[in-house]
């Protein structure tokens, strides 16, 4: 895929040339059925539903996303079993990057592709996933099921799969403007996963059925039980709703599914890695765990997650919760293990446009862990914003992460680490 990307590049870099040479570049940079990757896309989940188009022949629209961290953050545990950890200072993290191309490719259809430039686990330019989004059928024949597709939009690719409302608020790699905080949620679900996904939304109400292939890494070699895949489902079902101008409610639930998959990504598949550097790792250590901070319950060959989350927003206040049960287990597991998540977030945002906000976060993640025990994991965090301009956002937070319940033998026995994230994101 990186071979893609530098292609991509030249692409893109040839499109704006000949945009500028025709003079047709589209200056408002508006594109139907889109959610926006600035201020406007806060609190946005599902792209918006157009009914009105402005499509107007093919439109290339070139955007990214630019996040630096400022870390002061301490780490520790017991150190029963000898393992000390690397200590942790007071730094910059590296830079992250990542460019998207949006394109109306024919009225009520588009795509979408995000390159990640640089990022933790690679600093070499890849190509996280995109999409093919389909709101019309005129392409076939104008008019053609207007009744219908005016509810329903139908999505296809090797992408980020619609599992639960929180990866709408998380942060991906640089695109970190729709989190109000810095780090993502503990037990961090997110996967891209080839598949299509069919969305059905009228009068608030939300449906969505999808299927993919249950591969994060794409490959047609047979395993040992001769097969090349799996499969995965998904479902949501819920309403959401702006019920008059100060308040709106939104519930979700949601599903994923897996029968047989080779190895599920479900919680392990951010290859941008977590967003606390160098914390809960062996002094030892040569390499970068980019995943440390967060719990991935290793239930490798079979899973079933169900999430529900309520959102609710008065005027400036706003409430966004998580509940996660995941169960399943590795093939060489005899029985199934749970994994629960709960998490709250209470944000309030005041000021010009709401363009200030002060929030706190709880997680807690208790789970039969691989190992046998039963453990747990909490945090809280604390944070503060300011949106310069709807591109532009700076932030910073406090937090707090205890390990509780980690067997003597663990790295993670009696850990800890608190301390102090500031980060600054650009977002076009």
């Amino acid at each position: 895929m990186r071979t893609l990307s530098k292609f991509l590049v030249v692409v893109f870099v040839a499109l704006m040339a000949t945009s500028v040479q025709a003079q047709e570049i589209n200056f408002d940079r508006n594109i139907d059925n889109f959610r926006y990757p600035d201020k406007r896309g806060v609190n946005v989940f599902e792209s918006q539903k157009d009914t009105t188009s402005t499509f107007n022949g093919v439109d290339v629209r070139v955007g990214g996303s630019f996040a630096l961290q400022y870390q002061h953050i301490e780490n520790e545990n017991a150190n029963l079993a000898g393992y000390e950890l690397k200590e942790a200072g007071s730094n910059f993290n590296l830079a992250t990057a990542n460019m998207d191309l949006d394109v109306a490719l024919y009225d009520g259809v588009r795509m979408h592709l995000r390159t990640y430039l640089s990022s933790r686990h690679h600093n070499e330019p890849y190509v996280k996933g995109g999409y093919f989004q389909v709101d019309k059928l005129d392409f076939i024949k104008e008019g053609f099921l207007e009744d219908l597709m005016q509810y329903t939009t139908i999505r296809i690719g090797h992408m980020e799969n619609n599992y639960g409302d929180a990866h709408f608020r998380r942060s991906d790699n640089a695109q970190a403007l729709y989190n109000p905080f810095v780090g993502n949620l503990i037990m961090d679900a997110f996967t891209t996963e080839v598949g299509a996904e069919v969305y059905y939304r009228r009068d608030g109400f939300i449906g969505m059925l999808g299927f993919t292939n249950g591969k994060l890494n794409q490959s047609v070699e047979e395993d040992e039980t001769g097969h090349t895949g799996g499969a995965s489902f998904l479902a949501k079902l819920g309403y959401d709703k702006q019920l008059n101008s100060d308040l709106r409610v939104r519930l979700t639930g949601s599903l994923y599914n897996t029968g047989y998959v080779p190895n599920s990504y479900l919680y392990a598949a951010d290859r941008a890695g977590a967003r606390y550097y160098d914390v809960m790792q062996a002094a030892t250590s040569t390499s970068d765990d980019f995943r440390a901070s967060r719990y991935n319950p290793n239930l490798t060959n079979k899973i079933t997650a169900v999430m529900f989350n309520p959102f609710v927003k008065y005027r400036g206040l706003e409430f966004f919760g998580t509940i996660e049960m995941a169960t399943g287990k590795a093939d060489s597991e005899l029985e199934d293990r749970t994994a629960n998540q709960y998490a709250g977030e209470l944000i309030y945002r005041f000021g010009n446009d709401e363009n200030i906000y002060v929030g706190g976060r709880y997680n807690l993640v208790d789970a039969e862990d691989i190992s046998g025990e039963d453990v747990s994991i909490d945090r809280f965090q604390l944070a503060a914003g300011w949106f310069m301009t709807r591109n532009i956002l700076v932030k910073g937070e406090y937090v707090i992460q205890n390990y509780n319940d980690f067997g003597a033998t663990s790295i993670l026995n009696e850990g800890q680490f608190d301390g102090v994230m500031l980060e600054a994101v650009i977002s076009f």
